[in-house]
């Protein structure tokens, strides 16, 4: 059963919050309107970067030769990125020779989850009911769980040890000819396994510490343990990973026979049976980058290579997996331009319409004493504030265009007026039909 907690929230403290809301509405309202400026800007800039850079670059033939006449030269060329660098974890003692290697940590923790619903009481007030209900799944950080709401799941926590996440790359990683830069190198992503040949004596002594730590919270064991019948509630999201770490596991066999600390293809498992994690378990999981073809788009800088800069002051590089010709990279870039523009837009419009929520919500809380009325109010304003949070929002991107791209700006500003004459005066005639629909009624029942 799920863990309850209730609260009474008074009418006089409701009425102090909003007013405090009408500070940080309008706050939010400058921020989103400010947002929504920057972004049509940002737009507009990257845009024209990406149409200068169209026509800029050149295709590179032969990365695998030097060319004195491509210095300084946008370029697009395919080639293998390769390293001879090794790289070494080594906290583990294992390494490989790889553009890049990284270790991913997970704990196998209580997670608490809340669930609010809020009730509007006669005379104001309000009534919070906060329902807290706990599952067990992987995170990638330790869960304090002395601070659950339910006593009957504090202090349940515990991980065996605690393992920082790592990853580096190859100084050194090659482009036919050329160097690549690091924020190139950091764009590959040919990412495999990485095999685990960890020493058999470090293995014994973290299996040591992971007993230490399993006894110290649950006690000694007498026996190993087979597999455990799950009675805890789980995730859908933790079962799937559980199956998953458990193939792993049992694919491979594991290096040394160890009873808390195991190590099957690229996984290291400290808890007694990876099939079935109890609470405090932990999961490392390592991987590697690999040499692989990829095409690059950047300004040759001697042996290496740096972003081309626009006119504007805009930088533009890339490196993409495979084989690809120039004007795809440009055109996935506007794309990708154009998804971020809407997605900002989308986020823009509504803080702004939550931030004149949060200005004019202060009536609908004062009426709050009757929560009939102040619903049909709060529906009302709710109303209000999107139809004046979109045309609003609508006259920024205008004005940003007119002072970035003109035409479109002025069709924007149109359909922004037109907005504000249909909610204006249709609304308006609306309201009057209405009224004069409710006067003939009466006057048609006394008729009768």
């Amino acid at each position: 059963m799920a863990y309850q907690e209730v609260t009474t929230i008074g009418y006089g403290t409701r009425v102090g919050r909003s007013f405090k809301s009408i500070g940080s509405g309008f706050v939010l309202f400058c921020l989103a309107t400010a947002l929504l400026w920057w972004n049509e800007g940002r737009a507009v800039k990257t845009e024209k970067m990406l149409d200068e850079a169209g026509g800029a670059y050149v295709e590179m033939p032969n990365p695998g030769k030097k060319d004195a006449s491509l210095e300084g030269e946008l370029i697009c060329g395919t080639a293998m990125a390769t390293t001879e660098d090794s790289l070494c974890d080594t906290d583990f003692g294992i390494g490989a020779k790889a553009i890049s290697i990284r270790r991913t940590v997970e704990y196998y923790q209580w997670e608490e989850h809340v669930k609010e619903t809020r009730k509007d009481k006669l005379g104001g007030s309000e009534e919070v009911t906060k329902e807290y209900t706990y599952t067990k799944g992987w995170v990638s950080r330790p869960i304090e769980s002395a601070d659950f709401k339910d006593r009957a799941y504090q202090k349940k926590n515990m991980v065996l040890t605690t393992v920082e996440e790592a990853e580096q790359y190859a100084e050194n990683v090659s482009w036919g000819a050329y160097k690549l830069s690091e924020s190139l190198v950091q764009s590959i992503s040919s990412r495999e396994d990485m095999e685990l040949s960890i020493p058999e004596d470090l293995l014994a002594q973290l299996d040591k510490n992971t007993q230490t730590a399993y006894e110290r919270f649950y006690g000694k064991q007498s026996q190993p343990v087979v597999q455990p019948t799950a009675t805890a509630e789980v995730s859908d999201s933790a079962k799937a990973a559980n199956d998953s770490v458990s193939q792993t596991m049992t694919a491979a066999e594991n290096k040394r026979d160890l009873e808390y600390v195991h190590q099957a293809g690229n996984v290291l498992y400290y808890g007694r049976v990876p099939g079935s994690p109890e609470v405090g378990d932990v999961r490392v999981t390592f991987e590697k980058i690999v040499p692989a073809k990829v095409t690059v788009m950047a300004v040759v800088d001697g042996d290496s290579f740096k972003p081309f800069k626009a006119k504007n002051g805009k930088r533009f590089e890339r490196l993409v997996m495979g084989k690809k010709t120039g004007d795809e990279i440009i055109e996935d870039a506007k794309t990708t331009n154009n998804v971020w523009t809407w997605i900002l837009r989308f986020i823009g419009v509504i803080l702004v319409i939550v931030g004149l929520k949060g200005i004019f919500g202060i009536i609908e809380t004062i009426l709050k004493v009757v929560p009939f009325v102040a619903g049909i109010f709060g529906w009302g304003i709710g109303l209000v504030c999107t139809v004046v949070g979109v045309v609003w929002s609508l006259i920024v991107i205008a004005l940003a265009w007119l002072f970035y791209r003109p035409l479109l700006g002025i069709a924007l500003l149109a359909l922004a007026g037109f907005l504000i004459w249909v909610f204006a005066f249709k609304g308006k005639d609306k309201l009057k039909d209405l009224a004069a629909k409710s006067r003939k009624q009466p006057e048609a029942a006394a008729t009768v």
